[in-house]
């Protein structure tokens, strides 16, 4: 599955993320993906526009349509993952 394999590379869904938030310059993107090296972040930022994923714009990197509908997707899979981590994790805060 090369959708799978694309997502499963370190730092591709963090980006994603981050563009839900709204387009962002590199600088913006590097800090909203939590400090993502410049060099990791340039080799997915070329995957993702590969696979039209993301898109340049006047107001930075954007997702497409495509990442939009990918993200509305995997909500409810982002639902279940955060019942699943409360549910692992005790009451200060630690997993089990």
């Amino acid at each position: 599955m090369a959708l799978l394999d694309l997502l499963g590379r370190r730092a591709t869904l963090g980006i994603l993320w981050a563009l839900a938030e709204g387009p962002a310059s590199f600088r913006a993107l590097q800090e909203r993906a939590g400090g993502i090296a410049a060099s990791t972040l340039n080799t997915r930022l070329a995957e993702l526009r590969d696979v039209g994923l993301i898109e340049r714009t006047d107001a930075g990197y954007a997702l497409t349509d495509d990442a939009s509908a990918l993200l509305e997707a995997g909500a409810p899979l982002v639902g279940w993952a955060d019942d699943w981590a409360a549910r692992i994790t005790g009451p200060d805060g630690e997993s089990r």
